[in-house]
């Protein structure tokens, strides 16, 4: 991507948990540091190959309570991709994933919409702040990366390097995104021994709902108490992401993208990493359910979905038909363009 000029990126409005995210800090964990990253890595994903950005580069994390952002001196831009969020340019609605230039006195606004709880607004040029231990990743609890560690608010200014000509308005299409009411896919254990037959039997069969007291950390589910066979204290062990911890109270949590490291509580399973952006995209009082299945299984649902991501997001205008001006703004040394506007990733 070719760098072209600075900028900055303003936030008018912020609700809780909009904080700056990129792929994680990873090969950190051995020391106690979280490596925190997207919660939807697919979502993540879509936006910045939008924006011909690399798929690991910052963007911003935005929860449920919604951003407001503008800019001043430069036109920027910029990719959105997640939940079915309500998405307006100067209070136009805009589709739920799009590619936009947002200029000079122009208002962004993205608020919760009819589902999801994560969107990703990604940047033509690169979010200009120091990374904390080589990533910007923004891990709260520690007040780690990201900018000054904590979520964005009103007022902050984001630099902004290497912008590159924004693309749009044009909507994004990324099958790997659609919504799917299919159960959440898990590998049982490790420790699935630590429960009884009927807590394993229960726990995927249950219909359970997402408690309001989750966040970024873990995913608290409601319904019926689980019951342990060895107790519910392990030797602490390494924690992956999608865990599904039962401490003594016998509902479970599943571990998020600001995980502890390690964990003393015994987990009857792991999300597989396919459906773990799904998992995230669940709102507080909504329902989901579980089914096993195997690793092979597990693998080819990983292969699958890498597969759909390496063959890059499709633009298109919001309209359905194609102009001049659609197809030199999506000819962009940052991917391959068909006369469709589909995007391969370099």
């Amino acid at each position: 991507m070719s760098t072209q000029t600075s900028g900055r990126l303003l936030v008018r409005a912020a609700g809780p948990g909009v904080t700056i995210q990129d792929a994680g800090r990873c090969g950190s964990l051995r020391f106690g540091v979280t490596p925190a990253g997207p919660m939807d890595e697919r979502a993540f994903i879509a936006a910045n190959q939008a924006v011909g950005a690399p798929r690991g580069a910052a963007a911003i994390e935005v929860s449920l309570g919604g951003v407001e952002l503008v800019t001043s001196g430069e036109t920027i831009g910029l990719a959105i991709a997640g939940g079915d969020f309500d998405i307006r340019l100067d209070g136009a609605r805009l589709p739920c994933a799009c590619a936009l230039p947002l200029e000079p006195g122009a208002s962004l606004t993205i608020r919760a919409g009819r589902s999801g709880s994560w969107c990703y607004v990604a940047v033509a040029g690169r979010i200009d702040l120091p990374p904390a231990l080589g990533s910007l990743a923004t891990h709260t609890r520690s007040g780690m990366g990201g900018l000054e560690g904590r979520g964005l608010r009103a007022g902050d200014a984001l630099p902004l390097a290497g912008l590159a000509p924004p693309r749009g308005p044009l909507a994004i299409d990324a099958p790997w995104l659609a919504a799917s009411g299919a159960p959440i896919r898990v590998l049982l254990g490790p420790q699935a021994d630590y429960f009884t037959h009927e807590a394993i039997d229960e726990f995927l069969s249950a219909r359970w709902r997402l408690s309001p007291r989750s966040d970024r950390m873990a995913y608290r589910l409601e319904g019926p108490r689980l019951s342990h066979a060895k107790g519910h204290d392990i030797v602490s062990d390494g924690v992956a992401l999608g865990a599904i911890q039962v401490p003594g109270d016998g509902a479970p949590l599943v571990l998020m993208a600001d995980r502890q490291p390690t964990g003393g509580y015994p987990k009857i399973a792991n999300v597989i990493g396919a459906d773990i952006g799904r998992l995230a995209q669940t709102r507080p009082g909504e329902e989901i359910s579980f089914v096993a299945v195997s690793i092979e299984e597990a693998v080819a649902a990983r292969r699958a979905l890498a597969e759909a991501i390496a063959a890059g997001v499709r633009l298109r205008p919001q309209g359905g038909e194609l102009s001049t001006e659609l197809l030199l703004s999506a000819n962009l040394i940052g991917g391959v363009a068909d006369a469709y506007g589909s995007l391969e990733p370099e």
